[in-house]
């Protein structure tokens, strides 16, 4: 099964997928990383992360690019934190956007269940520079294919989930 999970920034989505994940009994829970640290904010914001998966059981994976260099155990729960650093790192670290897609579904396919955190983008109706409209345009397309795929996309809203799609899994 997987899970899209979506929202602004600090609307809680993080917490609420680490919550799902830890909720879940079955399977070797795997934290999937993808922000790279580049400067001190970033580096807060992996603390504060680590903080909050602090005895959640979770096996952390740095992986910020090439995701499907990665190979979990199988029947894994995963969380994947997060599709925007991910695709940041892909676009301007030389890597390649297009292998994205294809290693979520692969990764989807080989878990009990893949919790995959994203951001809400292009509805601030602000006007940015053509490398960030281009980085916006493409993270929406894969916010698009991964909602199609997803068997729930759940809206994190004030650290409130609402279902937008599917139903969430039982947990124990």
């Amino acid at each position: 099964m997987m899970v899209l999970v979506t929202g602004g920034s600090g609307c809680g989505k993080s917490t609420w997928a680490e919550g799902l994940i830890a909720a879940h009994a079955a399977g070797r829970r795997y934290y999937i990383a993808t922000m790279s640290a580049r400067d001190g904010e970033s580096l807060q914001r992996i603390a504060r992360h680590r903080r909050q998966r602090e005895g959640l059981g979770f096996e952390t994976v740095e992986q910020p690019q090439n995701l499907s260099a990665f190979a979990p155990a199988p029947g894994a729960v995963m969380l994947l934190e997060d599709i925007p650093n991910l695709l940041a790192n892909e676009m301007f670290d030389g890597g390649d956007p297009e292998r994205i897609l294809p290693a979520v579904r692969q990764l989807s396919l080989s878990a009990e269940l893949l919790v995959a955190v994203t951001n809400d983008v292009l509805s601030d109706g602000v006007s940015y520079a053509e490398g960030t409209r281009a980085y916006m345009k493409k993270l929406a397309g894969i916010n698009r294919e991964i909602a199609c795929l997803a068997d729930a996309v759940v809206e994190v809203v004030y650290a409130i989930p609402l279902v937008i799609k599917g139903e969430l899994p039982c947990v124990s």
